[in-house]
């Protein structure tokens, strides 16, 4: 008997074994196997359902050349045993056919309105293309208008004639209803390849991955390459509650790691290039950080959750004072903010003009402040433009200094503002030193870092950091929370801890 022979003996003899002593038939053997002939459920049906409505999108543009415009021919060493082979393929191509060259690449999308030609993809798909076309199932194609793309989704949205053909469209579904487990089937253009479909589970939800602003990717297993960009991601009932974007992979093939951006974020911007052309996100006009721990228990919260403000943009909605440095904002229109990750999605996807409730805690009260929305876009513009206040430094008395928790402090006067290079709208007490292994290097305070305020509360001089310090540790607090500033007035906040 030959090994192979043994090794399936042997997984089979067990069962017949078990059956025998025990005096059963052989029929539930006859049962079991023909149960496993089955094997699982087809989506064969659902894939040709669906297959229709996803394209193939083939891009090109012009690659460039030499002044002339033509590919330059190439340059190399004297001798070399490849001139021979180079002057045979270049020598019968007239001078004026090389043109420029054109590079070309593959992606996929999919049809969401068949009677507007409504096709959507990722903008990195056709970013920079001299031409788009829209490649079909049946082997037509049509000519792609694009009508607006958005980098930090990395979405984009194109427009073919309707009129030239009869198109399929898939709908849109409910991303936030996915659990992870849940079967999804991905359709798309791997390698080129065209109408590939792959099926998997979703592994994760929530993902950052580290793309852009409003990072909330759905993991899954289904496998998706390079050419499954901007295609769908589906859910057993054929709508699409993902757009295939990113894989991570070291040898550019799937290993079971693909994200797509969840239906959830793509709706909104989809439709808002499908009217406008570009995005409109509302915007709030602050800097943020996240709560930890410590900074949670020295304000005297419960738990570490929300988003923390640790600066507020100069020409912005909130630059009234209804937001201020310090606020730690925990709901947004009703909506909770469970960390620092979830706020600038949730202003986004508000209406630019919208008036909204803002609920903050404040010197360990909650306050809720009314706050109307301005354009996340025109905030680009703002800070271009942002430059620092004319705001001078008062006359300083006698330096005085201290040290306390690991940091040598001194009060800010014009010689300070020099040799740190503080900039004229910082004020506060200047950090000369840090000591090593101290509780205040731990947490990164550096030399000419600016001591703004100590649990919201401003300070100028060493001492009033010491009563403030003082003050905390008589109320039993054993974390401080410090506002520190940068040479040129970036803020940040940071937890020290007291005991």
């Amino acid at each position: 008997m030959t090994p192979s022979k043994i090794l399936r003996a042997t997984r089979v003899a067990p069962v017949a074994a078990l059956l025998a002593l025990g005096g059963l038939a052989a029929t539930p053997v006859i049962v079991a196997q023909e149960a496993r002939a089955e094997g699982p459920a087809s989506v064969a049906d659902l894939a040709e359902r669906l297959a229709g409505a996803v394209v193939n999108i083939s891009t090109s543009r012009s690659a460039g050349g030499g002044s002339s415009g033509r590919v330059p021919l190439p340059k190399l060493p004297e001798g070399s045993p490849l001139q021979e082979f180079f002057d045979d393929f270049f020598q019968d191509e007239p001078e004026a056919d090389r043109g420029p060259r054109q590079a070309q690449s593959l992606g996929s999308g999919f049809v969401i309105d068949a009677k507007e030609g409504i096709v959507v993809t990722n903008n990195h798909v056709i970013s920079d293309a001299d031409e788009i076309v829209v490649n079909f199932t049946d082997g037509g194609k049509l000519d792609a208008e694009l009508l607006g793309v958005d980098t930090k989704t990395d979405l984009a949205v194109l427009k073919v004639d309707a009129s030239k053909r009869e198109l399929q469209e898939v709908p849109f579904g409910d991303s936030d209803r996915m659990r992870i487990g849940d079967w999804v089937m991905a359709i798309g253009n791997p390698f080129g390849l065209g109408g590939t479909v792959t099926v998997g589970i979703v592994s994760a939800r929530n993902r950052e991955i580290g793309s852009g602003p409003y990072d909330d990717f759905i993991q899954t297993d289904a496998a998706i390459n390079r050419g499954n960009s901007g295609g769908p991601l589906f859910n057993m009932d054929g709508e699409v509650i993902g757009i295939n974007t990113a894989i991570i992979s070291p040898t550019g093939g799937s290993i079971g790691i693909g994200f797509s951006i969840p239906s959830a974020l793509a709706i909104k911007v989809v439709d808002q290039l499908r009217e406008f052309g570009e995005t409109r996100r509302g915007w709030l006009g602050v800097r943020i950080q996240e709560v930890t721990d410590d900074i949670a228990e020295s304000l005297g919260m419960d738990e570490a959750m929300g988003a923390m403000v640790s600066g507020v943009i100069e020409g912005g909605p909130v630059d009234d004072g209804s937001i201020q440095p310090g606020d730690v904002i925990i709901t947004f229109d009703g909506q909770t903010v469970e960390n620092v990750r979830e706020l600038p999605r949730i202003v986004a996807e508000s209406p630019v003009g919208k008036e909204v409730d803002v609920t903050v805690v404040r010197k360990g009260e909650e306050e809720t402040v009314k706050v109307t929305l301005g354009r996340l876009e025109d905030s680009e513009k703002l800070a271009s433009t942002e430059t620092p206040g004319d705001e001078q430094a008062g006359e300083s008395e006698a330096v005085s200094s201290a040290a306390v928790l690991g940091m040598h402090m001194a009060e800010l006067n014009d010689a300070l503002r020099e040799q740190y290079e503080i900039s004229a709208d910082v004020n506060g007490v200047v950090i000369t030193k840090v000591d090593e292994d101290s509780v205040a290097a731990d947490k990164g305070v550096a030399v000419g870092d600016v001591i703004v305020e100590i649990a919201q509360a401003t300070v100028s001089t060493p001492k009033e950091v010491l009563d403030r310090l003082e003050e905390l540790k008589g109320q039993g607090r054993r974390n401080a929370l410090l506002m520190l500033a940068s040479k040129n007035g970036e803020l940040r906040f940071v937890t020290l801890r007291m005991d």
